[in-house]
């Protein structure tokens, strides 16, 4: 059983920056992608990120490329979200997924961290 556990959230002021973390913990080689994705204070959801756990591609939503940068440990077993220029619309919990090979959806997911972009 694989479990994901974030950190790193926090209030920050607009322009600012966070970097967020997601432990992995379980069997890894079960895992083809991880992504993060953010639940608004109205309750939307919105994919932010991915990354494949192979070949290291990475995509973005249109409203964070170009300031945020996924990215993972060599040994698979963090996952981070460096998140620059935050602006307050960012507001939200950021949750870490993971989708296992041969899924077609992300189908673990953790609780979540709290990120507050003031102005």
């Amino acid at each position: 059983q694989v479990r994901l556990e974030e950190s790193g959230g926090g209030s920050v002021q607009a322009g600012g920056s966070l970097k967020l973390s997601c432990g992995v913990c379980g069997y890894i080689p079960a895992i083809c992608e991880m992504a993060w994705f953010r639940h608004f204070p109205d309750n939307a959801r919105e994919w932010v990120s991915t990354i494949n756990n192979g070949d290291q591609t990475t995509t973005y939503s249109d409203s964070v490329r170009g300031r945020f940068t996924i990215a993972q440990d060599a040994d698979k077993e963090t996952l981070y979200l460096q998140m620059n220029n935050l602006k307050t619309e960012d507001t939200g919990l950021y949750i870490c997924a993971a989708k296992k090979c041969g899924m077609v959806s992300f189908n673990l997911w953790g609780e979540g961290t709290r990120v507050t972009v003031f102005s």
